[in-house]
């Protein structure tokens, strides 16, 4: 096997760990880490023995494929520049600032023939590989993602930061267009949309309703998942898996029982299993498990919620809420 040259640009919090995982994986070499802050460089340098850079254009020609983890306002200028240089990327979620970037950088791998792989990273969780394979034709999804207020990651919203996952999960198991969007939003303590909910419509019929909070006093990441002949509810964080089942008919009289079982899911280092499967795609000339069109279209209804509560002016230091809607 064809051992591979890789970097990290971006070796702050989450970037640590993406070194940490391309250095357990046997075919690969990271050869160079990224990273404008000095104090960081020299740790990390440091700590791993790896050459650092504070501009990634110095190693642009000399890697296969590399991890940008940097604020999203850099996604865009840095993808861009590798995958014209021919490298393979892994791009962190948001996949870039606007749709259009996102549409240029999908071009840009196509014509340099790269793989271009964006980390939404709940698509490697258990819970959700247990959902692709027991959703058929969902009815309705709820979805809540709330956690207790940190500064990092406040480079966006709620909308991009936390609801973005479960806007590029329901997309993927609800197979139909996207009909109407329903939103609201309030600002408590960054100045930008830090409680989010959004109601999308589609063609089929389902309907999911989301709900988003970085100012929550506890962690809840949860899904509810109804369709015809069953009840699917899973709670990300302990791993739990509850179904509920109609009989064989699929119809809800009086004669009709449900059961239930409650599956615990094995917890899994999901981060790890994204960085696998990224190299495997490169090694093995494979599609990503999360294209650049999988994350285009996460962006383009998450920046269509967030534009939505920002124009009525939803958002402000005040904390004033507003609710807005959209049906095409």
């Amino acid at each position: 096997m064809k051992r591979l040259r890789a970097a990290v640009i971006g070796i702050g919090y989450l970037g640590n760990f993406h070194v940490q995982k391309y250095l357990s994986l046997p075919n690969v070499d990271v050869v160079g880490l990224v990273e404008t802050d000095e104090k960081r460089r020299a740790e990390i340098g440091g700590k791993y023995k790896i050459p650092t850079h504070a501009d990634y254009r110095e190693i642009i020609n000399s890697v296969d494929l590399v991890s940008i983890v940097v604020p999203p306002n850099r996604h865009f200028e840095l993808a861009r520049d590798f995958l014209t240089a021919g490298v393979h990327v892994l791009v962190e979620k948001p996949v870039t600032e606007t749709v259009a970037q996102a549409e240029e950088l999908i071009a840009l791998a196509s014509a340099y023939s790269c793989l271009f792989q964006v980390g939404h990273l709940e698509r490697f969780n258990p819970a959700v590989i247990a959902l692709r394979e027991r959703v058929t034709e969902p009815h309705f999804i709820g979805a809540q993602r709330f956690s207790t207020y940190k500064a990092r990651g406040t480079e966006v919203d709620v909308v991009l930061d936390l609801m973005i996952h479960d806007i590029d999960i329901i997309l993927s198991l609800v197979r139909s267009e996207l009909k109407s969007i329903s939103s609201s939003g309030e600002s408590v303590v960054s100045g930008d949309i830090d409680m989010a909910n959004a109601r999308l419509e589609f063609a089929n019929g389902c309907v999911a309703e989301l709900s988003a909070s970085r100012v929550s006093q506890d962690q809840v990441r949860a899904m509810t998942i109804r369709q015809l002949d069953s009840y699917i509810s899973v709670d990300y964080l302990n791993h739990l898996l509850l179904i509920g089942e109609l009989d064989e008919h699929g119809h809800a009289d009086e004669h009709k029982e449900v059961s239930f079982e409650t599956h615990r899911l094995l917890g899994t280092d999901v981060l790890m299993d994204e960085i696998r499967s990224f190299v495997g795609a490169v090694s093995d000339g494979l599609r990503p498990e999360v294209t650049g069109e999988d994350g285009k279209r996460a962006l383009e209804v998450a920046v269509e919620i967030s534009r939505r509560i920002n124009e009525k002016n939803a958002v402000t230091q005040r904390g004033f809420v507003a609710h807005d809607s959209y049906s095409e």
